[in-house]
């Protein structure tokens, strides 16, 4: 599979969140597509708008494709006044719906981008023309509840505490972490074919790790009222689009079984679900699949 070049210095900071500089892609098809709406790509926690390298040249054939680095990852800023969670990406994307599309807009979003994208779409109503989850980082109010037995949240507030009080202990994992040998180690573990896990997406892992202020942006995983959002299941109750699951099926970050249980239970009736071989991150591993089954979909709303 040839590599589409999306790495480079060239950056685009056309737009502002809270006045800081974003990058941000815009790739629109030559001719202009009929149904009027727009494509929005939202990557996970450590990757950023090179992780959509084969998506973006072929969903923009057909359909105006947007695709930004959320604050703290890629190209974008890393500021140390910023209060990384949930919360903090679901306005910066829904924002940029509102801001620079400006119509309704089919957004993407994988493992944290995912929560992100379906949290932006609930709050955007009429701006959402669609919510695409792949791998969707997030929680049910049922797990929560069962998650919090006396021994579980006794460890998990001592591990939480324990690591958030120790700053050298953070930034050891955060310098082991961003080693090229141990992202290359951590993307063998979550792609179940390795084909894909090249220079090219390592270089797009590490580069943004060096920038200062990345390490805050690490620490935020460490602060229990840091990422987490509104249950899955609340969101569904507020969303008015249409929504497609892809899933990786063999991702080990996720217990996708008992988590597509919760899906079937709660999901809104428009919900179409796809279980593809992949592991966490399907977009990159079987892009063919995941980009054919996106204008599949769209095509048929």
């Amino acid at each position: 599979m040839e590599k589409p070049v999306l790495i480079s210095d060239e950056v685009n900071y056309a737009w502002n969140f809270l006045n800081y500089p974003i990058h941000t892609i815009t790739v629109k098809p030559k001719e202009e597509n009929p149904k009027s709406c727009a494509i929005l790509l939202i990557h996970g926690f450590g990757a950023s708008t090179d992780h959509w390298r084969f998506n973006i040249p072929v969903l923009s054939d057909k359909y105006e494709v947007h695709a930004i680095d959320l604050l703290g990852f890629g190209k974008s800023p890393k500021p140390t006044d910023v209060q990384y969670s949930s919360h903090l990406w679901k306005d910066q994307v829904a924002t940029y719906v509102k801001e620079v599309i400006k119509k309704p807009t089919f957004i993407v979003g994988n493992s944290l981008g995912g929560y992100a994208s379906l949290a932006a779409s609930a709050e955007l109503k009429e701006l959402s023309a669609g919510v695409v989850l792949l791998n969707a980082a997030g929680m049910f109010s049922e797990e929560k509840v069962s998650n919090n037995s006396l021994l579980q949240k006794s460890l998990k507030t001592f591990f939480e505490t324990f690591l958030r009080g120790n700053i050298f202990l953070q930034r050891t994992i955060f310098e082991s972490m961003r080693r090229r040998v141990n992202i290359k180690k951590a993307l063998n573990n979550v792609y179940k074919n390795q084909t894909n896990v090249d220079d090219y997406l390592i270089d797009s892992i590490r580069k943004p790790s060096l920038d200062p202020g990345a390490f805050n942006v690490f620490k935020s995983v460490f602060n229990p009222a840091g990422v987490q959002g509104e249950p899955f299941d609340k969101l569904f109750k507020k969303l008015k689009s249409p929504l497609l699951l892809l899933w990786g099926g063999k991702d080990p970050w996720m217990n996708t079984g008992s988590k597509r249980l919760l899906y079937k239970k709660y999901a809104p009736e428009n919900t179409k679900e796809v279980i593809l071989d992949a592991g966490h991150c399907p977009h990159d591993e079987v892009p063919e699949l995941v980009n054919q089954h996106i204008l599949d979909w769209i095509d048929s709303l």
